[in-house]
């Protein structure tokens, strides 16, 4: 498993998020304060406090790619 902190600061960075995310099958959680959501739900991310950074746990040692792709928002 993989963790990292990110910050999502404009809507178009939440959709481009998402859209990186669904290109991947692994299964991905964005954390904040005490809610758990899924990363592939543009939805679930705008239910989270978007002012904080963002944990995400990505469930498969497998997607070191997804790492790379999302390392942009990275804090």
């Amino acid at each position: 498993m993989k963790t990292f902190n990110i910050m999502l600061k404009t809507i178009n960075d939440v959709k481009d998020f998402v859209n990186i995310s669904t290109k991947y099958e692994c299964d991905i959680d964005l954390t904040s304060g005490r809610y758990v959501v899924d990363a592939k739900s543009i939805m679930g991310i705008f239910s989270l406090d978007l002012s904080k950074p963002i944990k995400v746990q990505i469930h498969n040692d497998a997607c070191d790619n997804l790492f790379n792709d999302l390392k942009r928002f990275s804090v």
